[in-house]
């Protein structure tokens, strides 16, 4: 990451804020201004912007380094932003949500010190940080043995100043509501940065579907729905996959949907196949859109070519399946590949015969990395992550669940 490119996601972030927070408060007249008034704040440096590489890296690296102590930090940000004491108090217990309020923050500080406008943007904002509305429900499922059980399921619908929420659900062991409006608080930037009408949410349950049978994953998907099916619809709230949630779960929860509702052909869910409404090249579209913004970046701003570099992996879901092929593709040798029982390792980068190896292992035989190996070129390396072995590379692409180990991911890239 360099300092332009961070330069440039400010400048559209700093305009996206602008009309979003005043959409948020419903002030047409801030609004007019906020349109306008971007234009200087985009520019403005804040004296504790980075001046040098060295800065930038530090601030990077500082999320996870800072993860056990956010609750501490964020209060010590209360100082710098007294507008967000109130929150950090209210919400101690979900260190994750404050962290990344805090960093949004941060990093929209010339639009909160602003002498004109400030004062409007830091309301606004604070009201932009409490979910319109959070519904949480008991999923109870049934195992193959005959015996229930009961997950929690969340669905935080965040922010619909632009559009109905828009965001993904997610099944997976550490998902709470704390994490689940993280993710959600995001969403609302993200969504508004494509310029569509789409507000921001996100949903999910700690339900882990890993070592669950087939028939185990659609009762849970349908019993899930079976709740969430009242509270989502194409004008109000359109959840999407995530974690733990790939076309087939789409596709259990949608017939659920049909069922319930009496309806089909409506939007109501993103991710579902093309048989079925679904979009053409919407699995790849993550994955495929991280390698193009990097080669950007790469190429625009550090003024070298993707073509022939060593790029490490991390994780073998969704997005880290397509970045490896579209990496590929463009050239380069894909070194590393993981999941949560270790990585595999190609020292002269993966080949096409060794991806679809590996497609077939995780999206058919839904099996472990380790059961491929003997039959892909690359080594498998069992309790590790390609930041924690000795490889060389020249980008790192961290695409798993957590970005563990992100020091050593910027110590052991060449670049």
């Amino acid at each position: 990451i360099t300092r332009g490119v961070l330069i440039s996601h400010r400048i559209m972030m700093s305009r996206t804020v602008c009309i979003l927070l005043a959409a948020i408060i419903g002030d047409r007249a801030a609004l007019a201004r906020g349109e306008a008034g971007c234009h200087q704040h985009q520019v403005t440096q804040s004296p504790n912007q980075p001046t040098n590489n060295s800065e930038v890296k530090r601030r990077v690296l500082q999320p996870t380094q800072m993860t056990s102590t956010t609750s501490t930090a964020t209060m010590t940000s209360c100082d710098r932003f007294p507008f967000l004491s109130v929150l950090a108090k209210n919400y101690q217990h979900q260190p994750v949500f404050l962290q990344a309020v805090e960093e949004m923050v941060i990093n929209l500080e010339p639009l909160f010190s602003d002498p004109t406008h400030g004062e409007f943007y830091q309301r606004a904002f604070v009201a932009m940080t409490e979910p319109e509305r959070t519904i949480s429900f008991r999923v109870p499922w049934e195992d193959d043995d005959g015996t229930m059980h009961w997950s929690r399921g969340w669905r935080v619908e965040f922010n619909s100043a632009l559009g109905p929420y828009k965001g993904g659900l997610r099944f997976h062991p550490t998902v709470d509501e704390g994490i689940l409006k993280f993710l959600g608080f995001e969403q609302i930037f993200k969504n508004a940065l494509t310029g569509l009408a789409m507000g921001g949410g996100k949903g999910g349950s700690d339900f882990d579907p890993k070592g669950r049978s087939e028939n185990e994953i659609r009762r849970f998907c349908q019993s899930f729905m079976t709740e969430l099916h009242r509270h989502i619809g194409p004008s109000t709230d359109v959840p999407a996959g995530d974690i733990g949630v790939g076309g087939r779960e789409i596709g259990y929860m949608y017939g659920q949907y049909k069922r319930l509702a009496n309806r089909h052909g409506e939007g109501v869910l993103t991710g579902k196949s093309m048989l079925f409404g679904g979009s053409h090249i919407r699995p790849e579209a993550t994955g495929f859109g991280l390698v193009y913004i990097s080669q950007i970046a790469i190429e625009q701003r550090l003024g070298k070519s993707i073509n022939g570099a060593r790029a490490a992996i991390s994780g073998s879901g969704n997005v880290a399946q397509y970045a490896a092929q579209k990496l590929m593709q463009l050239g380069a040798k894909v070194i590393t590949i993981s999941d949560s029982n270790g990585v595999l390792i190609f020292e002269d980068g993966m080949t096409e015969e060794d991806w679809k190896e590996i497609i077939h292992a995780k999206q058919v035989r839904r099996d472990r990395l380790s059961s491929v190996e003997g039959d892909v070129t690359g080594r498998y390396v069992a309790n590790e992550t390609p930041w924690s072995v000795d490889v060389e590379y020249d980008f790192a692409y961290p695409c798993a669940t957590q970005v563990r180990g992100c020091v050593l991911v910027w110590r052991h890239a060449s670049t």
